[in-house]
């Protein structure tokens, strides 16, 4: 199977432009994205849509990428990634698009929502391995913490302005002004992905269900990769219940919805300090710092629960969110120095599967577990859940090993031990 060769040397000043438009379409998407659950509540609710539509139409999107998502690994990895992203955008700008068109019109049909939210979540399940294959080749080795850093910045900075503003545009111009928005946004990302300029060879193919397994065997193969997805699996399910559960708490007791915007706001604020951190901090070690720094998620949970006001919480929420970042710039990281770029896509796409399908199970699971022990508990039990979950890995020595490519090389360090080798080498051992 032919390995991905990365470009080096002279090319150093190419592939910054080739970040530089990265960044540029993608902050500016991401800040569309913003636009969307906003226009589509208004859309809904605002002309006597039920709550059950609009939860109907956000569960028709979750199956979508659920389905999408493997499928779009495999792609990413058997095609320059440029072309799926950019295949992807204009799928997506045109769904909605239509979306826009059939409010605007006053021509509302629930199941053509439903196929026009589907087709924008499963193009998104292409987009995001996509991305995930060609963040490490438009940058240095060297780079790669850094821009994974500035990419989460720019997403995380775009949950802070975003809502405020998608909720302006839409109180003003309307729903539809809100998904023209989004659909624009698709558009200048594509127009930038088209102009980056790098290429990497693809893996020969072998057939849609061996390409699924072997980014299934390349993670199998590496205990601190094992241990992390099988956790985010178990984290995300109690971080499901979680979600639920503090809006509930944020709504009837710290304040309504105002609440729920300055928590958010907090949230924010947070990722973009654990954002900045990880542009200064370079930890050679990467997992055990960002498994460490992940432990710090359960602080927010805990806040609703004591001191259960809210200005505890919105420290808990900057505190635990900034930890929440830089574990997942440590986590990219580490997954882009270890993994063969030829399946960097499909293993990209095992970890957001095993996260996206804990999310809706603990979001079903909120509203039982409430009612049976009570929504006070239920967090508390959450938060040790998640705790647990989110440094488990640690106690593999692997995971405790895995170092930054561009760390200095530790004599007699055994070949696990750094992530920049990628070998498919198991190790359990405490």
């Amino acid at each position: 199977m032919a390995l991905t060769t990365l470009p080096t040397g002279p090319k150093s000043k190419v592939r910054s432009a080739d970040f530089r438009l990265l960044a540029f379409g993608q902050g500016l998407s991401w800040l569309g994205d913003t636009f969307q659950p906003i226009a589509l509540a208004v859309a809904i609710i605002g002309v006597g849509g039920s709550v059950g539509e609009l939860g109907t139409v956000m569960t028709v999107g979750v199956i979508g990428r659920l389905v999408c998502t493997l499928l779009g690994g495999v792609w990413a990895d058997r095609l320059p990634p440029q072309r799926i992203m950019i295949f992807a955008d204009l799928v997506r700008a045109a769904a909605v698009s239509g979306i826009a068109v059939m409010f605007s019109t006053g021509h509302r049909s629930l199941p053509l929502l439903c196929v026009l939210v589907a087709v924008v979540a499963g193009a998104g399940a292409f987009f995001y391995p996509a991305m995930s294959s060609l963040k490490p080749i438009v940058v240095s080795p060297k780079g790669r913490q850094s821009a994974n850093a500035t990419l989460s910045l720019l997403q995380t900075s775009s949950t802070v302005v975003g809502p405020a503003t998608a909720g302006l545009v839409v109180a003003f111009a309307g729903a539809p002004m809100g998904f023209a928005v989004n659909a624009a946004t698709f558009l200048i990302s594509a127009v930038s992905v088209s102009l980056i300029r790098v290429h990497a060879p693809r893996a020969r193919r072998q057939g849609l269900l061996t390409e699924m397994r072997q980014g299934w065997i390349e993670i199998r193969g590496r205990g601190w990769l094992l241990s992390g997805v099988a956790s985010a699996g178990v984290y995300h399910v109690a971080n499901g219940v979680v979600l639920v559960l503090v809006q509930v708490v944020a709504i009837r007791e710290l304040g309504g919805a105002t609440s729920v915007g300055f928590i958010s706001a907090a949230g924010g604020a947070g990722g973009v300090l654990g954002a900045v951190i990880a542009l200064r901090l370079r930890p050679h070690r990467l997992l055990l710092a960002g498994f460490a720094t992940l432990g710090l998620m359960p602080v927010w949970v805990i806040s609703y629960v004591w001191p259960g006001m809210l200005t505890g919480v919105l420290v808990g929420a900057f505190v635990g969110f900034a930890g929440l970042t830089f574990f997942s710039i440590c986590w990219d990281t580490a997954l882009q120095d270890a993994i063969p770029h030829h399946v960097l896509a499909r293993v990209s796409s095992w970890d957001i599967l095993t996260s996206f399908v804990g999310m809706p199970v603990g979001n079903a699971l909120a509203g039982p577990l409430s009612s049976t022990f009570g929504i006070s508990p239920v967090l508390v039990v959450c938060a040790a859940v998640m705790l647990l979950a989110g440094v488990a890995p640690l106690a593999i020595r692997s995971t405790r090993e895995v170092r930054s490519a561009t760390a200095p090389a530790i004599e007699g360090s055994r070949p696990h031990a750094r992530a920049a080798e990628g070998r498919g080498v198991t190790d359990t051992n405490i």
